[in-house]
């Protein structure tokens, strides 16, 4: 006879003690467990234990004590490793807003780990499916068999002497991926860890990381999330995440090894490159819908607690669009999440955080409030306020879109940079006044309260849209995979596919698109502010026109490592030298906005932009809506910080052109130097020598390019040939010699750099 799987003793021995109700979860104290579940409405609570594969359930045990709306109980026997789930009494009125059925087995919203897949089938939901009564019926099937369960850890780690980066916010430059979707083709990375954070810890993929010069990896969501039932049967899944079931668990499907010393070894490994960590967080709805959505955890512990619900308490308020919202207005579940977002920070060692839909997490019942209890929770709280909260500042609520609504100390995804830089380089009318408000770190919705330029998240493009490769190279969108007739996905892309539909054999066409793609990296990361960059757009990556990919688990979102063009990794090579700029150019990351004012004490202006004539632009010249190039000169002596000094930057002209023909360009005559030294080139991205001109030269700047230049000292001075040496170190490509630099060479130069003809013009 087979013998029955191996139950540990004291399962079966049931001792237990009234326990603490605090901390919530399951805690081990290296003598046994205290298990604590808050429910402000239930009337009683069930402790379940199971086998350590999670298929038996071997015990169910009352926990004894209720205590300030929480219930728990010690277990004295209990060890890491104990599989467990509740089950949750109380009346079962979706009227009232109470959904309590004690059929369900409940996953723990404090578990720090999972075990077991979530198998769907109409018993993970309260209701009977099916029933003319629809949701106001009552399910008795058992749901453990298909649920995934929880796992008391050991949070035990040899850290080491790991340490926060803490890199200054001005130097912050963000690379957005997916730990997935980045390593399941990576050569480099053996099989069996491909798709998990042990993959994304491999040693060449943390080198070709810390290479790019970023300073931090933003992960798409790794809370255990739920696959939903309709895309599982279409054969898709929720490959973004943005479905959370758990927010202090880390997904089980990233984790080669099955513990979670997987994620903090990966943490350690990128932290040793100085690279942080930042984890995309969906603290503002969860995977269980509305109504007719399944009971897998919070629906069934205390709907009425955890939820908004609408003047009707059998429905839910919907703004995020997923099906409910999270009620961070309760006292207990604001406490979930912050307590979520310290044990990240303090046992994961995490660097910071960027809050999808950040405006329903800010927003009270008589709606959003910079000053409501979240933000003032964040602010005062002296872990979080330490680490990088970044917030998606929009949803589809009412007053849903923030962006420079939020308090200081946080920084927003700036969608008016995107939007904005797309127009002007697609060639739109009108543009020019606000680009340079948005390449100024975007003033006036940023300047206020004290907040600093990097509170303005710039990017061109995100997990959500086009890649960079798709937004040169379609008009429209392209969904088909997602099964739904193309149907989703934003229309409105703001992209141009320069005369062709997606893949061309023209070179002319292939040309101008890398152009273009070097012409948005090169605004995007010599703009004022935190440049945020989407992983493979720094080699041109393709998903075939779908933008909107969240459902694509295969080679539509995976990176093709080994597919990517010689002229991709050119571009790769030119991303390197812009951050190499950014980076050795205090200029290019101010810690405080420019004014654009003449300061008399110290007789100099910060910033002044200049039209192609050489002269500082009118206010008659920003109304022409024709005008399609501009000059950004960034002195490098005004005012780096509070104390009135002269600064001793070097200075600095950034020219872009989106007309589609060559424009003169007259260089403007600045004190200091009579020379300005060609830094950036987009339409000779490859040039190594140095290019010189003299101020008062009238330089062609080719159709849809950029230039930036930096003045040479007047001077032979060292401060001049340590500026050369640099940007040649710059311009060249890893372990290409360079050239030598003379005080002769920096004095007399070389002509103006020669007109190139552009493709397709």
């Amino acid at each position: 006879m087979k013998k029955p799987p191996f139950a540990p003793k004291v399962f079966r021995q049931s001792r237990i003690r009234e326990g603490l109700p605090y901390p919530l979860g399951a805690t081990w104290d290296g003598l046994g467990v205290n298990f604590a579940l808050f429910s402000a409405n239930a009337t009683k609570v069930e402790l379940c234990l199971f086998d350590q594969e999670g298929r038996r359930e071997l015990e169910r045990i009352e926990l004894p004590e209720y205590t300030d709306e929480v219930w728990h109980g010690y277990l004295p026997d209990a060890r890491p490793g104990t599989v467990y789930g509740y089950r949750v009494h109380g009346p079962y009125e979706p009227k009232a807003g109470h959904r309590f059925n004690p059929n369900k087995l409940l996953l723990d919203p404090y578990a720090k780990h999972m075990v077991g897949p979530l198998r769907w089938s109409d018993a993970h939901f309260g209701y009977r499916v099916g029933s003319p009564r629809g949701d106001l019926s009552f399910d008795r099937r058992d749901s453990a068999p298909g649920m995934p369960k929880c796992v008391v850890i050991d949070p035990a780690f040899t850290w080491g002497h790991d340490r926060h980066p803490a890199i200054p916010w001005e130097k912050s430059i963000f690379y957005e991926t997916h730990v997935r979707g980045y390593t399941m083709r990576h050569p480099a990375v053996p099989p069996q860890y491909r798709g998990t954070f042990a993959g994304l810890a491999q040693q060449e993929v943390v080198e070709y990381i810390r290479s790019l010069g970023v300073t931090a990896v933003e992960l798409l969501p790794v809370h255990a999330f739920v696959d939903d039932r309709y895309l599982l049967e279409k054969g898709l899944r929720n490959y973004w995440g943005y479905n959370s079931i758990s927010f202090f668990a880390p997904d089980p499907r990233y984790m080669a090894t099955g513990a979670i010393h997987e994620f903090k070894e990966m943490v350690a490994r990128l932290h040793d490159a100085g690279i942080e960590v930042i984890l995309d967080v969906v603290y503002n709805h969860t995977a269980e819908g509305n109504e007719m959505g399944p009971t897998l955890s919070f629906k069934g512990i205390d709907n009425a607690s955890y939820y908004r619900l609408a003047p009707d308490p059998r429905y839910y308020i919907n703004d995020t669009g997923t099906g409910n919202t999270l009620n961070l207005v309760h006292a207990r579940v604001l406490q979930m999440v912050t307590d979520s977002l310290r044990y990240w920070v303090t046992e994961m060692h995490v660097d910071g955080f960027r809050f999808d839909l950040a405006t329903i997490l800010a927003r009270e019942t008589y709606g959003f409030d910079h000053s409501g209890g979240f933000l003032d929770a964040c602010r005062q709280d002296p872990v979080l306020s330490r680490v990088k909260l970044i917030a998606e500042p929009w949803d589809c609520g009412p007053g849903g879109y923030q962006v420079g609504g939020f308090p200081p100390g946080w920084a927003e995804w700036n969608d008016k940079f995107r939007d904005t830089v797309r127009s002007y380089w697609k060639g739109d009318e009108g543009k020019l006044p606000e680009l340079a408000t948005r390449m100024a770190a975007s003033a006036d919705v940023f300047n206020r309260r004290g907040r600093k330029p990097w509170a303005s998240v710039n990017f061109v493009t995100a997990h959500d849209g086009f890649t960079l490769h798709d937004l040169v190279s379609y008009n429209d969108k392209h969904n088909d995979a997602n099964g739904e007739d193309n149907r989703d996905g934003h229309s409105h892309n703001i992209s141009w596919n320069h005369g062709a539909e997606g893949p061309t054999d023209d070179p002319e066409i292939n040309a101008l698109r890398f152009r273009q793609m070097r012409n948005l990296l090169a605004t995007l990361l010599l703009s004022q502010g935190t440049p945020m960059i989407l992983a493979g757009d720094e080699f041109a990556r393709s998903q075939n026109g779908n933008n909107n990919a969240y459902c694509q688990d295969n080679e539509i979102s995976w990176i093709d490592w080994e597919g990517v063009s010689d002229e991709g990794w050119a571009l790769t090579d030119f991303v390197r030298h812009l951050i190499g700029l950014r980076q050795s150019h205090p200029l290019l990351r101010r810690g405080r906005f420019f004014t654009g004012a003449y300061n008399p004490d110290l007789e100099v202006k910060d910033l002044t932009w200049i039209t192609p004539a050489g002269e500082e632009k009118t206010t008659e010249q920003w109304q022409d809506p024709m005008a399609r190039c501009l000059g950004m000169l960034l002195d490098g002596r005004a005012q780096a910080t509070g104390i009135k000094k002269v600064a001793s930057d070097a200075t600095l002209l950034l020219i872009i052109n989106a007309y589609h023909d060559v424009v003169p360009f007259k260089l403007p005559e600045v004190a200091g130097g009579s020379r300005w030294l060609t830094l950036v080139d987009t339409t000779e991205p490859d040039r190594l020598e140095v290019a010189t001109a003299r101020t008062g030269d009238e330089i062609p700047v080719n159709g849809r390019s950029l230039l930036l230049f930096e003045l040479m000292p007047d001077r032979r001075s060292d401060m001049g040939l340590k500026a050369a040496a640099r940007a040649l170190r710059a311009a060249s490509g890893p372990g290409e010699p360079v050239a030598a630099i003379t005080p002769d060479s920096i004095a007399t130069g070389s002509s103006p750099a020669e007109t190139v003809q552009q493709p397709g013009e």
